[in-house]
């Protein structure tokens, strides 16, 4: 170790910047220079050089107030994977017309770690109140799409997320691993999962898993609506499972090749 140097200023270069990203997460969605510095473990002065350069980037957008945020310059990069090029590139028409279809939010997301990342997000000016936008990220546990992605996670990545500690984000937010448990087990008998007021009170959610080459999921796609209107889970389902079959076809999944509806996309009305 070099002497007077501190040891977090002893990382590479890219260690350096990848610790101004890693900062970022679902409870610290937006910061200001001096906690990303603090975060980091990084000198003020290092953390406003590489912030400057992500910035410059695209890595991170500034906020009127001064404050940072993950650009979207890295979810394009997440997505250049190729199951998640080939997803992000058939799925907007599909979503659309599931949308239409259902008169609802609709959210397409994949896993990064312990959270989910949204790929799309299309909302209703008139659907459920909800904090979702493209590229954010929630914990798993959460949220519909993510209760969807843990169930058919890795046994080591379950493990991991049902240890750790589990944010409440309202009174109806699951964080009992237990009950989590039974949740996720049920996620792979049935397929499906739905969750009411988790994060958002006034909204709930029904989520599906879309396969990809080796029919494993490779994403989920959610619906959110109101709680206590007159659309129900049960009336949504069959629209939104002809859709994530329709996305998993497109994208290889062999248990789903079949017939569609016109221009290759499912009829949902």
């Amino acid at each position: 170790m070099a002497e007077g140097i501190p040891p977090t200023e002893q990382r590479t270069a890219a260690g350096r910047v990848l610790s101004v990203l890693d900062v970022f997460d679902a409870e610290h969605l937006e910061l200001t220079l001096s906690e990303i510095g603090r975060r980091s473990g990084l000198t003020l002065s290092t953390a406003h050089r590489l912030v400057g350069e992500l910035h410059d980037w695209g890595a991170l957008e500034r906020l009127p107030d001064g404050r940072y945020t993950v650009g979207m310059r890295v979810l394009e990069l997440g997505t250049l994977e190729p199951q998640m090029l080939q997803l992000r590139d058939v799925a907007p028409a599909y979503l659309a017309d599931l949308q239409s279809a259902v008169d609802a939010n609709v959210h397409l997301s994949v896993r990064a770690g312990h959270d989910v990342v949204y790929l799309e997000s299309l909302q209703r000016a008139t659907g459920a109140p909800v904090l979702s936008r493209l590229g954010g990220r929630w914990p798993l546990h959460a949220t519909a799409t993510g209760l969807v992605l843990l169930a058919f996670a890795p046994p080591g990545v379950v493990a991991e997320v049902l240890s750790s500690p589990l944010r409440r984000f309202t009174e109806h937010t699951v964080t009992d691993p237990d009950v989590l448990r039974r949740l996720l087990a049920e996620v792979r008998r049935t397929g499906r999962s739905e969750l009411h007021e988790s994060i958002t009170l006034g909204a709930f959610a029904v989520g599906v898993p879309v396969r990809g080459p080796l029919d494993r999921p490779i994403a989920a796609l959610s619906l959110t609506l109101r709680q206590g209107g007159p659309t129900t889970a049960h009336h949504v389902l069959p629209a939104l499972h002809a859709t994530a079959r329709a996305l998993s076809r497109a994208v290889g999944s062999p248990s789903m090749q079949g017939p569609t509806g016109a221009a290759g996309r499912p009829r949902l009305a």
